[in-house]
């Protein structure tokens, strides 16, 4: 087995390590912090049932952000989108025999690659463009910002000009799964690519990127707006008031 198939080897178990554990710690500690007001950005749903739809609105349609920035929703839709069918392109490398859906939404993949990196340049251009966006960017911003685009551009590069053996990267992923491991194809641009995604997951947790989990724990979306119906009381206020 070659070096660079026992370096990439264990530095996918490492940020498999590192993603894994780092998001269900944030997690937790998102949980563990106190809401002790009710702050729902109105007009806010009054029910429950409301809170879950517009939950769903903001995550799939980032219906705030429509609302406030046409051009940041567009180059922001463009790379979520675009990214969540790659990835879902990407569960082939991880599946066999491959499921179904995957495979229809295979073709869409390729397409959303460029989305995705249009997206990007378009959110990274911004930054570099608008004076009141540059001022309040700082380097992490550009970073982020420039590791994802090398991930879609590597990506691309490997589509259009540098084929790279896709079933040896296949047998390869799938012996990561099940610890049968077998070697990696010698392939520069796909050496890149791959370290690029291996960066991107050990820095996941410890960046903004976060506000993909986030979202969901933000009291401004998921209240329920009903200060005249029912009186809000925190879990840790209601133990000290119990006392």
């Amino acid at each position: 087995m070659s070096t660079a198939t026992l370096l990439f080897t264990a530095l996918f178990y490492l940020a498999t390590a590192v993603l894994l554990a780092g998001l269900a710690w944030k997690i937790a500690d998102y949980g563990r912090t106190p809401a002790p007001l009710l702050i729902p950005l109105t007009p806010a749903p009054t029910t429950q049932g409301g809170v879950v739809l517009r939950m769903i609105r903001e995550v799939a349609l980032f219906e705030s952000l429509f609302k406030s920035n046409l051009w940041l929703w567009a180059f922001g839709w463009m790379f979520h989108v675009g990214l969540a069918l790659v990835l879902i392109r990407h569960l082939r490398y991880f599946t066999e025999p491959v499921w179904a859906w995957v495979a229809v939404l295979q073709p869409f993949g390729v397409y959303a690659g460029l989305v995705m990196a249009a997206g990007l340049a378009g959110l990274w251009a911004r930054r570099m463009v608008l004076e009141r966006i540059r001022y309040i960017s700082t380097p992490s911003d550009h970073l982020m910002l420039i590791l994802l685009l090398g991930i879609a551009a590597s990506g691309l590069m490997m589509k259009f000009f540098f084929h790279t053996d896709i079933i040896g990267v296949k047998e390869f992923f799938l012996g990561l799964l099940y610890f049968d491991w077998q070697p990696l194809p010698s392939d520069g641009p796909l050496y890149v690519h791959l370290t690029l995604v291996a960066a991107l997951m050990l820095v996941f947790p410890f960046s903004k990127l976060l506000h993909a989990p986030g979202v969901f724990f933000s009291p401004t979306r998921n209240q329920v707006d009903n200060p005249r119906e029912a009186r809000h009381l925190s879990p840790w206020a209601a133990k000290m008031e119990s006392k």
